[in-house]
């Protein structure tokens, strides 16, 4: 692990300016530059793009049926109780 990273908010911290990926509640994903976050892990990301999926059932066929709407958003606030993942960017080794 890096010298840099001693606690797991150091890892989000290091990624001040950098595309991220946030996985929240509800089959909802966010991708963008975060800007700013809190020890709550509320967030500012901006040129976000949100994925969210959903899963219904066919009462006629008991089928799967799944969608995603996509959407992008200018800037955003991300409210920390409503984040379950949050993904640096790829660095290279």
């Amino acid at each position: 692990m890096s010298d840099n990273i001693k606690k797991p908010l150091d890892l989000i911290r290091l990624s001040i300016d950098e595309r991220i990926l946030i996985k929240c509640r509800g089959g909802r994903e966010l991708e963008g530059k975060l800007h700013a976050f809190d020890e709550h892990l509320n967030m500012v990301l901006e040129d976000v793009e949100e994925k969210v999926t959903t899963v219904e059932i066919d009462e006629d066929t008991d089928e799967e049926l799944v969608s995603t709407q996509k959407r992008e958003i200018e800037m955003l606030f991300v409210r920390g109780d409503a984040v379950i993942l949050v993904s640096p960017p790829m660095r290279a080794q």
